[in-house]
């Protein structure tokens, strides 16, 4: 047993009014988050929380950086004069189009954010490559949007994923305010496991028609991320993990990850813990989807199961989500989309990267800032009804950001507060 992941994740101490709190009083309230790793907290007040451990995460890096403030040993790295420098990787399809409305909308509210801004996409070259790498390495925070793959091409968003070690990809699916959809009192919470699998790119053709490809898990890998998995659970008051698997085909790879959990499961009694085939935890989702709580899954049926998860509450243009690691975090849209067929169409729904950008802030500790763009998304979609086709709505996307954009206006020139349960609804995993 061993105290480690102390500011793991944060929880309140009291509820009413706790995200009324001015900048003055972060040194008496506490703020919390479910971002993962935030530590959005007065560090001086921050109490110690034993949880059980494995001794191979005790004495992997991870538990260090989880020693302190969650995520970075000093978060974040490159904060300059009050100001934090944050990679902006423009990815492929619409993802310029978002990160053109990012910044705009960071320069409305005042974000204390300078970005390093480097134009990945399916035709950079590799240096362009190697410079993300070391953007994301020096600054430890990032945004991106979606690298597209040709066939046959290697596939850069995966290399960014192995290389940075950004093992963890967390992806909260929630009824949005005002969205009708079949299913309601949808709340939950996807860990996938980010950097090996079916994914781990090691496939060859051994003769002409004849393709195999590995798929590789490790005791090591499913062990991090099911401990992962258990405490989030635990510093969200999450009551239930579940695991999903195949391991009733694949009795070899599937079975460890599942063997992995089930021995982890028993380190953190308090959470109830099951276990699902991938198949039937697909049919459940669209049939009953109220009886999941967080779900834990290896890389490529966290893919799937994602997707439908979105699909559920709204679809992909709500959907955001971010990549963790032991030193860098990256945000992205939660289905990781490029938009090819969207390009200069106005038509792409603007809302999931704008959300996205809000968590970002979050995690960066500025929660003035990103409440003021989780209120003018709730109000835009949710009130005024001002919505992109993929919403049902006929509005374009400069309609929806000028929207935005304009009651971020209105709340500045007012005395308006917004609604604590407007911050809860924004927040990536609250």
């Amino acid at each position: 047993t061993v105290s480690i992941l102390s500011s793991l994740f944060v929880k309140p101490v009291q509820d009413e009014g706790l995200f009324d709190a001015t900048e003055k009083d972060c040194s008496e309230k506490r703020y919390y988050s479910e971002l993962p790793f935030c530590s959005i907290v007065n560090q001086q007040r921050l109490q110690s929380t034993s949880v059980i451990t494995d001794a191979n995460i005790d004495a992997s890096p991870v538990s260090k950086h989880f020693l302190n403030v969650g995520f970075h040993q000093d978060l974040p790295k490159a904060c300059y004069g009050g100001r934090h420098t944050v990679a902006m990787l423009t990815g492929d399809g619409v993802g310029p189009e978002m990160m053109d409305y990012v910044k705009e909308v960071y320069q409305l509210i005042g974000a204390p954010v300078d970005f390093e801004e480097i134009h990945v996409n399916i035709n950079c070259a590799e240096t362009t490559f190697r410079d993300a790498l070391l953007a994301m390495e020096r600054n430890g925070v990032g945004i991106k949007g979606n690298f597209a793959t040709e066939p046959g091409q290697s596939s850069r968003n995966l290399a960014l994923r192995t290389q940075l070690n950004l093992y963890a990809f967390v992806q909260r699916c929630r009824n949005f305010p005002g969205i009708d959809t079949r299913h309601q009192n949808v709340d939950i919470v996807i860990i996938r496991e980010n950097t090996e699998g079916e994914y781990s790119r090691l496939e060859h053709e051994n003769v002409p028609g004849v393709v195999e490809s590995l798929k590789v898990i490790t005791a090591e890998k499913s062990r991090r991320i099911a401990h992962f998995a258990f405490n989030y659970a635990i510093r969200h008051n999450r009551k239930k993990v579940t695991a999903v698997h195949k391991a009733n085909i694949m009795k070899l790879g599937d079975g460890l990850f599942l063997d992995t959990c089930s021995d982890v499961a028993k380190a953190y009694p308090q959470i109830e813990f099951n276990a699902m085939i991938i198949d039937n935890t697909c049919m459940q989702l669209v049939s009953r989807p109220q009886q999941f709580d967080v779900i834990v899954l290896p890389n490529l049926y966290g893919n799937i199961v994602g997707n439908i998860a979105a699909g559920l509450v709204g679809g992909a243009g709500l959907a955001s989500g971010v990549n963790l690691g032991e030193r860098n975090a990256l945000f992205e849209m939660g289905t990781r989309n490029s938009g090819r067929s969207l390009v200069g169409k106005n038509l792409a729904n603007p809302c999931a990267m704008l959300l996205t950008a809000a968590h970002l802030l979050e995690y960066l500790n500025h929660m003035d800032e990103a409440r003021q763009i989780w209120d003018a998304i709730f109000h835009v979609v949710g009130v005024q009804k001002i919505r992109t086709r993929d919403l049902g709505g006929q509005h374009k996307t400069r309609d929806v950001v000028r929207a935005i954009t304009e009651r971020i206006r209105q709340n500045q020139m007012s005395t308006h507060r917004i609604a604590s349960h407007c911050v809860r609804r924004g927040s990536l995993l609250l």
